[in-house]
């Protein structure tokens, strides 16, 4: 449990943090496990744990005056039936107040904190179970075959606890289950339908995919009269013993899709979810299958945990889908510009929520007089909020709209005036999080020429390619932007651009590997981009040095950013 402590101490900035369990029966609780492990806890801290148990709601005491000596924050941590577990709390021994998002933060991870717990005890429930299985066993040889079944409906709960825990998807959820209850309960159908606008959706294709569906409809509305229709509308079991039951309370439809599956026995399962039922586990048999009290027990338990992970994987997908519109809103369309060829590419990590901190940002810069957009000159960004999740994309979209508007704000001045002001802006408003980018402007000169002018910010080196062939790395740049830095002016810094020439950002994703060097990575990236046909198009040659230089599992988002000038007498393809 002390993971728990270490990452509420991190989430919240506090010096201590522990987690206080409350076996029952005993009345001043377990000793605490602690972060930094190992650390005493004053017995104020206990006592106000205490007093977070009596409440039985969190409790968030600042320290501005003398009682009690420390700042407080705790937060219950619940059983499956309200019971209390423990409190999740951390200790602050400097003055400081609890804000909404911490008070917020520390209940989401009591929350996983006590889904933890909650998982232990139903897992050690199983392993106990089974221990008693195997002790009957021994005990009585006359009842050996009855424990064996129980045995075996045990491991099959076990199972089914872990291998539904960390499922991700609805195929996955489907595959699992269909893998669990075919080795032991031998079902010759397996059907899985989600409750959809008040209609059952078929999802789940039947054991072996070669039984006849032409009888059984994709959907059908909850008020039909299906068994399975029936089991979501009521919320309980609904079991056909064979087929007179069927004919007897269901509607013509039903009977024909029964005899089309070919079943004399089947069970409806309603999946029970947090916020109602979610679904219908069906399983049917070819010849008549006896469900028991015991063997009712163990499908509803098995239903269980089937609704866990229908939830979780409905939820997984909500999020994804959220994710990937978030990323999609915050990836710009590259302006069209005179003289000058454009091109981004975004690959998020292949983990977490699809979506992250990295970004790249184009848009004309304004005139010094007008403040509207000056002829050709161009702002571009690069940049990395740590992490790869959506907190990270929300701090990215306030970081992107905070450097467009400094722009705007500071007609003809370079872009380190742009990144100062964003960093000061940063630092008032207090974003818990850190940052690197490089900012360049671009100006058009004479011959078709330009001038770049940027700013880094602890971002790794932009590469320049020359007409001649040649692979510049722009190394200059100054520390990143961290709440914990102080605030120094920024460095600008300015090199010509002739035709022909290639400005490549991009962010660490692209170079960084585990267990690699990555100035080697760099290296391979500037000989990459060199080795580049001046002809090819610009979206081709990200997608190339992509392909050829990031990794083939990145645990990091990627951003890629070019700009080409085109040359003054292109090479014809032959």
């Amino acid at each position: 449990m002390n993971r728990f402590a270490r990452l509420a101490t991190r989430l919240l900035s506090a010096p201590q943090g522990l987690v206080w369990l409350n076996p029952p029966g005993q009345s001043a609780g377990a000793a605490p496990e602690c972060w930094p492990a190992g650390s005493s806890v004053p017995p104020g801290v206990i006592r106000c744990c205490l007093r977070v148990a009596e409440l039985g709601q969190a409790l968030f005491l600042p320290l501005g005056g003398s009682d009690p000596d420390f700042a407080f924050a705790g937060v219950p941590l619940a059983g499956p039936s309200g019971e209390l577990l423990g409190v999740l709390a951390v200790v602050d021994d400097q003055p400081r107040s609890w804000s909404p998002d911490e008070v917020r933060d520390l209940s989401d991870l009591a929350a996983a904190c006590s889904a933890q717990i909650r998982g232990r005890v139903r897992a050690e429930s199983g392993r106990r179970a089974q221990e008693e299985a195997e002790e009957a066993v021994d005990a009585a040889h006359t009842a050996a075959a009855r424990l064996r079944s129980r045995l075996g409906r045990s491991q099959l709960l076990l199972r089914a606890a872990e291998d539904l825990a960390d499922t991700s998807g609805l195929d996955e959820v489907r595959r699992r289950v269909g893998d669990l209850v075919s080795g032991d309960l031998k079902p010759s159908y397996i059907g899985l339908a989600l409750v959809e606008r008040g209609r059952l959706q078929r999802i789940a294709d039947p054991v072996g995919g070669d039984q006849p569906f032409e009888r059984v409809p994709e959907a059908y509305a909850l008020s039909s009269r299906w068994p399975s229709a029936r089991a979501a509308r009521e919320n309980r079991v609904i079991v056909i013993g064979d087929r007179s039951e069927i004919t007897a309370g269901y509607a013509p439809e039903a009977v024909a899709g029964f005899d089309a599956l070919g079943l004399s026995t089947a069970v409806c399962l309603p999946l029970r979810g947090t916020r109602g039922v979610v679904g219908v586990l069906v399983l049917g048999w070819e010849s008549r299958y006896d469900i028991d009290t015991d063997e009712r027990a163990v499908l509803t338990t098995l239903a269980g945990y089937t609704a866990q992970a229908v939830e979780r994987a409905l939820h997984l997908e909500e999020r994804i889908t959220v994710a990937r519109q978030l990323q999609q809103a915050m990836l710009t369309d590259l302006p069209a510009v005179a003289g000058m060829e454009l091109a981004a590419l975004y690959r998020p990590a292949a983990r977490d929520d699809l979506v992250g901190g990295d970004w790249y940002d184009a848009y004309p810069l304004p005139d010094l007089g007008t403040g509207t957009a000056a002829e050709g000159a161009l702002a571009v960004t690069v940049g990395d909020i740590t992490g790869h999740d959506m907190r990270a994309a929300a701090v990215m979209g306030q970081v992107r709209s905070m450097l467009r508007q400094a722009d705007h704000d500071h007609p003809g001045q370079g872009p380190d005036q742009s990144l100062s002001a964003v960093e000061q802006a940063w630092l008032r408003l207090g974003l818990e999080a850190s940052c690197t980018m490089v900012h360049a402007h671009l100006t058009p000169a004479a011959g078709g020429n330009w001038n770049l002018k940027w700013s880094n910010a602890g971002h790794p080196p932009p590469l320049l390619a020359h007409p001649d062939g040649t692979v510049e790395r722009l190394t200059r740049h100054d520390v990143l932007l961290h709440p914990a830095l102080p605030y120094r002016p920024r460095t600008c810094h300015m090199r010509p651009m002739a035709p022909g020439s290639t400005l490549l950002l991009y962010t660490d994703g692209l170079v960084e590997q585990r267990g690699h060097d990555i100035d080697e990575h760099i290296d391979r990236l500037g000989r990459q981009l060199a080795a580049t046909p001046p002809d090819t198009p610009l979206e081709a040659v990200l997608h190339t040095l992509l392909d050829t230089v990031g990794a083939a599992e990145p645990e990091d988002d990627t951003v890629l950013l070019a700009l080409r000038i085109p040359a003054r007498n292109p090479p014809r393809r032959e």
